[in-house]
């Protein structure tokens, strides 16, 4: 579990392209005593395993089915990517519940001056729609963002000066892909919904009950 707050840009270093894998050597400023082989480390919002560990840097490999779903495919040697650690039991919770699962890829399609921030609006598959909200939470390029507004399959974010110095998004221009993880809390109110629909839970009964509120 991650919390989409970046702790480092790292440098991809290494790509292996293997039989049914591809392996990413990372050099980042993260020490080698906080990434041990094993754990899981958030790379451009993409849960890997950490295979080898070394000073400054460590190895992840990527499968096809990742590959097939995320930019990861279209990294190259030199890239900067964002890194995080998997949040510690004890860890403070700064942004919102990531898996590191991406959903989909979206497409940048604007990008402008919005005060001292800056103003990207992301296009995303029409059946990622559903999980985006204005005011909830959303991660791009593992990176925990609130939605400012939604309008069919695009929406936007604004990014503070802060966020774009500490992470690769002050570096991305029209037309780029990026990873995309909706809040995994709408994909499981929607689950509920789903599969308890035969017991009688429904939006009425959620909206008589005060979970949710608006016209039925």
């Amino acid at each position: 579990m991650f919390t989409g707050i970046i702790e480092d840009i790292g440098i991809i270093t290494g790509i292996n392209k293997m039989s049914g894998k591809w392996e990413f050597s990372v050099k980042t400023n993260v020490t080698p005593f906080d990434i041990r082989e094993g754990d899981s480390v958030s790379v451009n919002g993409v849960c890997l395993t950490a295979t080898k560990t070394g000073k400054g840097t460590f190895s992840a490999d990527a499968s096809f089915e990742t590959l097939d779903r995320t930019t990861l495919k279209d990294a190259k040697v030199s890239q900067r990517v964002n890194i995080e650690r998997a949040m510690g039991a004890g860890g403070r919770f700064g942004g919102h519940f990531v898996t590191g699962h991406v959903d989909a890829m979206g497409t940048i399609t604007d990008i402008k001056r919005a005060g001292d921030s800056t103003q990207f609006s992301i296009e995303i598959p029409a059946d990622m729609t559903r999980y985006i909200v204005q005011k909830g939470s959303v991660a791009v390029d593992g990176i925990s963002l609130t939605v400012n507004e939604q309008h069919d399959n695009t929406f936007t974010v604004n990014i503070i000066p802060h966020t774009a110095s500490r992470t690769t998004l002050g570096e991305k221009n029209l037309r780029d892909r990026v990873n995309i993880e909706t809040d995994i809390i709408g994909k499981y109110v929607e689950s509920f919904l789903v599969r308890d629909k035969q017991k009688g839970i429904d939006m009425d009964f959620l909206s008589d009950h005060g979970y949710v509120k608006g016209d039925r």
